[in-house]
This record gives C-alpha cells, structure tokens and sequence, in this order.
C-alpha cells in the first residue's frame, strides 16, 4: 500500500491509499478519484514531504494556521445541522422519492432527511432538486437504543 498527497483543481490537498503507483494511474485515468470537499475528478499528486521523525528532544509541531478555526467553523456547522434535524422528519431510504415528489409539487414541502445512494444523490442534482449532504452521520431511529 501507498499513500499519495493528491490535489484538485480546487487547491483542496487530500491523502488516499492505492495498491500501488500503478492502481493510482489506473483509477486517477478511470476517473474515479474524486476531491473529498468538492467532487472535482481533475486531480494530481501534490508536493509531499518525507516522513521523518523528531528527536525525541524536541516540541512537536503546532497545527497549520487556521486549523484551529477551520474545525471550530465545522463544530458550529454540525451543531446547527443536529438543531435544523430537530424539526425534520426522517424518512430513511425512501429520501430520494420524497424529495422528488416534493419539487415535483406531488407532496406538500417539508423539511426531511434520510438515506439516498451516490446515484440517487447526483440523480437528484441533477434534476434542480435541492439537497445537501449531512456533515455528521446520522444514526437510523430503528437504529438507537
């Protein structure tokens, strides 16, 4: 196995395991790479530095600037997705369905969320249906204790 820094078109900077430096080419030409933060497929290896381990002496290093506020700003965001989900019906992996009736104007407009597959999902795109992705898994009611 090997880790490679890869980089979209977007400047995102993101790591993937391949098989080898061939099944990178492989799926990078396939198309089946795809940026983590935007979905841009036109991506390449970044610069990456060697692994190298401090003295034992030595402070490690601080995070990258704008690390700190970066997952402050998705702890926020996920708060405010676990407070709109309040007052959102859960209708599992009829979610595409739903959706699509209710742009349709075959169902009255509710706030809803579920379960959909990546098809479903860039289908949905792909017919103007307004959907978004959560930024935290959420557990299945049937699925609780």
């Amino acid at each position: 196995m090997i880790v490679f820094d890869l980089k979209c078109s977007g400047d995102h900077v993101f790591e993937i395991w391949f098989k080898s430096s061939g099944a990178y080419e492989e799926q990078r030409a396939q198309g089946l790479i795809a940026c983590p933060f935007c979905g841009d497929v036109a991506v390449t290896k970044a610069v990456m530095a060697p692994a190298v381990s401090p003295k034992g002496n030595q402070a490690t290093e601080k995070a990258p600037a704008g690390a700190d506020a970066f997952k402050a700003a998705l702890a926020a965001m996920a708060q405010l997705q676990a407070k709109q989900l309040e007052s959102s019906q859960w209708v599992g992996k009829a979610f595409a369905e739903k959706a699509r009736a209710m742009h349709q104007g075959e169902a009255p407009e509710a706030p809803i969320h579920g379960q959909a597959t990546l098809q479903e999902a860039k289908a949905l795109v792909e017919e103007g249906v307004p959907v978004a992705p959560l930024l935290v898994p959420v557990v299945p009611p049937e699925a609780r204790n």
